[in-house]
């Protein structure tokens, strides 16, 4: 990849202002294109460069999200004889996919940096479920990046219609497009979102095409496609880690491992289930549970038909499910700025040792 201008990278003028101490110090600038298990494939404006976190840098962080993430834009030094870059600081996010990490810990995972518009890919088989286009709904609004809904394999659905409306009752807005790699329609919807400079995220459960719409949009077989297993339609695990993607046409695009469980970190629910909200300030008490208080908004709403059962089960699930995650959260920020403020101690005792020396 040779690369003369950083904008068709993303670069500009949030990242600019925000460089500028680091450029009076002589660093350079790229985005993470890749992360590997202990270096980073970066994109520059003289091509791509293999990079590593400084010792600095790594030893300051207090938590993984401190340190670079696919997406980010970074400041680096030039690599010695025969070595790699060295990164030195991650420049300030402008949008961040987050979620938490798989497993019982209670830590932030950033999904992808500085990204313009999420494709919510669902494919249009036995993976269909309008459940799952919520959950990510919640958490791209959150993100700060701009949620589009994507249903692919339509040349495998003769339900393809009614499908889209199904999407329409959660979307609340959200434009749907439905397309198929393999037939050609609707993919010349998607291109005006790749815009140059613009970075596009694809984000869903394994097999409903993320990697085969990048090789169309790329032109060549950039990452490698399997076909779903036959006997269920559930997707194979094809892409194994998260890779920003330069297009020959313009615009980037970020391919992400397969996420059939998607856990919340942070979201917002007024995005997805505004008709909810908006009933439940009616209630005659601010604080109605919705459970056997009088004159309840939504009860009424649900006896009436007004509100679909299975999305208000759906909506309580999920104020139920980041209630438990802000307790979670709080409890490890305490933990964390316990952590961060010993570390600044024994940063401080270690320079005031050395200066003495």
């Amino acid at each position: 990849m040779n690369v003369t201008d950083l904008t068709t990278l993303g670069w500009d003028e949030f990242f600019e202002s925000n460089f500028k101490p680091y450029a009076q110090n002589g660093y350079t600038c790229g985005r993470v294109a890749l992360e590997h298990k202990n270096f980073f494939r970066v994109y520059t404006q003289s091509g791509e460069v293999l990079a590593q976190v400084s010792g600095k840098l790594r030893h300051e962080a207090v938590q993984r999200i401190d340190l670079p993430a696919v997406g980010d834009w970074v400041a680096i030094s030039a690599a010695p004889e025969g070595g790699r870059v060295v990164i030195h600081a991650v420049l300030p996010r402008r949008t961040s996919f987050a979620r938490k990490t798989a497993g019982a810990r209670t830590e932030e995972q950033i999904v992808g940096a500085n990204i313009d518009t999420v494709f919510l890919l669902t494919s249009l088989n036995q993976d269909f479920n309008v459940r799952r286009i919520e959950r990510y709904l919640i958490i791209a609004w959150e993100s700060g990046a701009n949620p589009i809904i994507v249903l692919s394999k339509s040349d495998l659905c003769d339900r393809v219609a009614e499908a889209i409306t199904e999407a329409q009752a959660v979307a609340r807005g959200v434009p749907i497009h439905a397309i198929s790699v393999v037939t050609g329609d609707g993919l010349e919807d998607l291109a005006r979102y790749f815009k140059r400079g613009q970075t596009v995220a694809l984000l869903g459960s394994s097999g409903v095409g993320k990697s085969t719409l990048i090789n169309c949009l790329a032109g060549v077989d950039h990452l490698k496609v399997q076909t779903v297993r036959e006997h269920d339609d559930r997707g194979r695990h094809t892409t194994t880690h998260r890779e920003l993607v330069l297009l020959p046409e313009g615009g980037l695009v970020l391919d992400t491992p397969g996420m059939r469980e998607l856990q919340l970190w942070d979201g917002h629910l007024p995005s997805v289930f505004d008709d909810i909200e908006t009933l439940a300030d009616e209630c005659l008490f601010s604080d109605c549970h919705h459970q056997d208080e009088p004159q309840c908004a939504v009860r009424e709403a649900l006896a009436a038909g007004t509100i679909d059962t299975e999305r208000y089960e759906s909506y309580e699930k999920f104020r139920k499910e980041l209630k438990y995650q802000a307790r979670r959260r709080d409890k490890r920020s305490e933990i964390m700025e316990k952590k961060k403020w010993k570390k600044l101690s024994r940063l401080a005792a270690e320079r005031a040792r050395l200066k003495r020396r």
